[in-house]
């Protein structure tokens, strides 16, 4: 009788044990193979790793959109869009995606190259996905690099919990658009073009670098910073991209 107790406490545990383990949710990530901005992708790639084995969700990794269908996405509770250009997707691809976020199938995290609207690479600008990030084409960049101060413009909004007021991006290649996406979404932070260091004539005036797509039934934020790996070093972009993910998951 002793052993079988002994064996019942021991399943038990073990179902416990392997419950606390289970993910929270699923995440799916899809990131370039290639260029100057893969050594942003491997460091967020052993962030994500880390933060997500701490907090008990799982990543899956993609560096091309062959697999993506609307079957694909259904496993996924968040669509991680990391540093990856809104063009040469399958029309399987485009069509799954565009109906993931319109349905609010899951949530979705945007960074840098997602806003790289325009005929490309001999791509026609995604229209669909030019609507969705304020109606915005791409028009310029600082190839050079420069220094720039994020503002918080949402304090309350939860993706900014516990991210400062401002903050510094030390290495960045700001864009510019043919308009400001203000019209159109719900701007969480903007960076101060009077504080670029060394200064240069690429701005754009008002230049929202985070925000929110509030015209469509998924969770989603987009946020512009996404070049340099010493990002990960920045606890403010930490804390954001930390919390853009746990938000945007929930539906």
């Amino acid at each position: 009788m002793k052993k079988l107790f002994l064996f019942i406490f021991i399943c038990i545990s073990l179902n416990v044990t392997a419950q606390s383990k289970k993910a929270n949710f699923k995440v799916l990530a899809l990131y370039e193979n290639g260029g100057h901005h893969i050594e942003y992708s491997k460091r967020a790639k052993i962030w994500l790793d880390k933060l997500a084995a701490q907090k008990g969700f799982t990543v899956d990794y993609i560096q091309n959109t062959d697999k993506i269908n609307e079957a694909f996405l259904s496993q996924y509770q968040l669509f991680i869009q990391l540093d990856y250009a809104p063009y040469a997707w399958t029309k399987e691809a485009v069509s799954a995606f565009q109906n993931y976020i319109e349905q609010g199938k899951g949530g979705w995290i945007g960074f840098h190259h997602a806003t790289l609207l325009g005929e490309f690479d001999g791509y026609p600008k995604w229209e669909w996905f030019s609507q969705f990030m304020g109606g915005i084409t791409y028009k310029n960049y600082i190839a050079t690099f420069v220094q720039g101060k994020v503002n918080v413009a949402d304090k309350q909004h939860p993706v900014m919990q516990g991210v400062p007021a401002s903050f510094i991006v030390k290495q960045e290649e700001w864009y510019t658009y043919d308009k400001s996406p203000r019209p159109n979404v719900h701007v969480l932070a903007s960076v101060d073009e009077k504080t670029y260091e060394p200064n240069t004539d690429i701005k754009m005036g008002d230049h929202p670098v985070v925000w929110t797509n509030q015209h469509v039934k998924a969770r989603n934020v987009y946020i512009f910073m996404g070049h340099s790996p010493n990002l990960f070093d920045n606890p403010a972009y930490t804390r954001l991209f930390s919390n853009a993910i746990f938000w945007a998951a929930r539906k």
